[in-house]
């Protein structure tokens, strides 16, 4: 990249080009910057800047193309209110409504019909208030509107959009790891508690599975550590009682265990699990979740071990991962992960004999 990133956002465009915005740089500077990789040449560009420096923003796309940028901690380390939405046809940041409460690290979730829920996060700064309310961004109006709290304050937490429109917000932190799943209805404008899962989890990954499912996968299990390699699966159940809430159940085990790590679907049934800390040093290594076997696999390394990195599907099928931090502080390396058929191929310079490989 262009600068060295790490807690940035990245963004798939409509064209198929990426979206990478903010983060802090190597020495811990807060980045309002942004650069556009083009999946075409595999080059980073810089595009237009933000009007504010974000860390630890959130980004989503919404249906008119534009990508909203919700929050974050500023240079001075608090918690941002602002939000900005990003033209990718002008390549320029402009300002819209301001969040009800600054949020550092909540979760956003693009709903359907178009509305963005904003739910949790810190207040002040990243040792400040964990946040139980939540908020609902209608870009017709470019404003943010109050809506139901969460039982449970957090930040850190996963938000996954269900197949009925409903969005699951899982795992965090206020002090303490969380469990505590909620489940939010759009329509009541409020959450609900689900069934827990069978431990907390801090920066876990969630994925939405074919079936509808959703898999947790990692994170820890204290405020101190304790990474975690087990998984589990968020399921509606077809017996009455179970239909509303759902229910967690036990899935496979990570070769290695880690948080702060990225998930991402390479093909219908295979995420991509990559990087991340184990407690003690950051992660190169990656493993390949089989949806149907529910399994892992390990899978080749990435070059860098790195984590709060940030890992984008591209419609080529490959993943781009970009930025983060190893033991030295931020990167500006980016690497592609393909999956491919069976046999040797040629990516670069590196010949693999593997399928599964980084190049």
């Amino acid at each position: 990249m262009t600068s060295a990133r790490s807690l940035h956002t990245a963004t798939e465009l409509a064209n198929g080009s990426v979206l990478i915005a903010g983060g802090y740089d190597t020495a811990m500077e807060t980045l309002a910057s942004a650069e556009i990789y083009d999946s075409i040449t595999g080059l980073f560009a810089p595009t237009g800047s933000m009007g504010t420096g974000r860390v630890a923003a959130e980004a989503t796309q919404l249906s008119n193309g534009k990508i909203l940028m919700v929050g974050g901690q500023d240079a001075a380390g608090n918690a941002i209110a602002s939000a900005e939405l990003y033209d990718p046809i002008t390549g320029t940041f402009s300002p819209t409504g301001s969040l009800l409460t600054p949020r550092l690290n909540p979760t956003v979730t693009l709903l359907k019909g178009g509305r963005v829920l904003v739910a949790g996060g810190y207040e002040g700064t990243s040792h400040g208030t964990p946040l139980a309310t939540a908020e609902i961004y209608k870009p017709k109006t470019g404003r943010f509107e109050e809506t139901g709290s969460m039982g449970t304050a957090r930040r850190n937490a996963t938000a996954t959009l269900l197949r009925d429109g409903t969005v699951l917000v899982a795992g965090g932190y206020n002090g303490k790891a969380v469990n505590s799943p909620e489940l939010f209805k759009p329509k009541l404008g409020s959450f609900s508690p689900a069934e827990g899962m069978s431990t907390p989890r801090r920066y876990p990954t969630a994925s939405l599975l074919p079936d509808g499912a959703v898999l947790m996968a990692g994170g820890f299990a204290t405020a101190t550590g304790d990474a975690l390699n087990s998984s589990e699966r968020f399921a509606r159940s077809s017996w009455s009682w179970l239909t509303e809430a759902g229910r967690f159940v036990k899935d496979g085990m990570m070769h290695i265990a880690r948080g702060r790590h990225t998930a991402t679907q390479v093909k219908r049934n295979s995420i991509l699990m990559a990087g991340g800390f184990d407690g003690v040093l950051p992660l190169a290594s990656a493993e390949l979740y089989n949806v149907s076997r529910q399994t892992f696999k390990e899978v080749g390394s990435m070059h860098t071990a790195r984590f709060r990195h940030t890992a984008t599907p591209l419609k080529n099928g490959t993943v781009l991962i970009v930025g983060g931090a190893d033991a030295n502080g931020a990167l500006a390396s980016a690497e592609l992960f393909h999956l491919s058929g069976s046999g040797p191929r040629l990516d670069g310079a590196l010949l693999v004999a593997n399928p599964l490989i980084f190049a």
